[in-house]
């Protein structure tokens, strides 16, 4: 243990120790006045303590918010199709997150939308144990009163016989769905479920774009794109570029840039 320099001043507390020690060594005047100033510069220190202490306590939680809110760097997104997948990763590209894919065969429950997309969020985030970012797209059809939406057109039907009636039927024959229907209206809506992990809370962005259904046109290749017209072109016949601006998963994929952006900023 180092020895204290003969040079160093003691501490503000062991001067009033020795002045409560020894009250008879110096006058009851200075011996007040002495007291007082010690009293105040010993309540200064305590104050400046307080004050670093609660400053450390302050940086440190703000240092494990930030923590804590900090925006995913890897998304695994969980789908089998490369079309979406590349039109995500177009989307996402000017973010710092990195999307990866993986083909997860997750059930459905039935519910809403959003009841759909976070169970499926749960489902594979237990599955990879790790952060997922999952997706759920229907069409609404006004004429069937926003009907089938999560469940498709072809309602109950399970996930794989639901895959097989799209094939089946094809695109250039999936108008034919409304033609007993005058209403032709339709809207496009897409569900995205963010959870970071097992246990956590899935957090839901959705985006909704207003079309119609039409005789295919442009290319087939790419779902229902073909069949669906937004202001005079279907989805099938625009740019990419210019399609991710307007359509359903283009909203509700910059509702979640907007997320990222402000967990980084947080």
């Amino acid at each position: 243990m180092r020895s204290m320099s003969k040079t160093a001043q003691p501490t503000s507390i062991s001067v009033l120790e020795s002045l409560h020690a020894a009250p008879n060594t110096i006058s009851t005047t200075h011996s007040r006045a002495k007291l007082r100033i010690l009293r105040s510069a010993t309540s200064k220190s305590v104050s400046c303590t307080q004050k670093l202490i609660l400053h450390n306590v302050t940086t440190q939680n703000s240092s494990l918010n930030r923590h804590n809110n900090m925006a995913p760097q890897t998304l695994n997104f969980i789908t089998g199709n490369t079309n979406k997948l590349a039109e995500v990763q177009a989307i996402l590209s000017k973010t710092p997150v990195q999307l990866q894919s993986q083909n997860v065969e997750l059930l459905e429950i039935q519910g809403t939308i959003e009841e759909i997309s976070k169970d499926k969020a749960r489902r594979a985030a237990d599955a990879i144990q790790g952060p997922v970012l999952v997706e759920d797209t229907c069409l609404c059809f006004d004429a069937f009163d926003e009907l089938p939406g999560p469940y498709d057109i072809w309602l109950m039907l399970a996930p794989l016989t639901r895959k097989w009636f799209l094939k089946s039927l094809g695109v250039k024959k999936f108008h034919l769905l409304l033609a007993g229907f005058e209403d032709k209206s339709a809207q496009a809506v897409c569900t995205f479920a963010y959870c970071e992990g097992p246990g956590s809370e899935p957090i839901v962005f959705q985006g909704r774009t207003n079309g119609r259904i039409v005789e295919a046109r442009g290319a087939t290749d790419f779902g229902w794109d073909a069949c669906f017209e937004y202001e005079g072109q279907t989805y099938a016949e625009m740019p990419k570029e210019e399609k991710n601006l307007i359509s359903h998963r283009g909203k509700a994929l910059q509702k979640l840039i907007s997320w990222l952006n402000q967990e980084v900023e947080a």
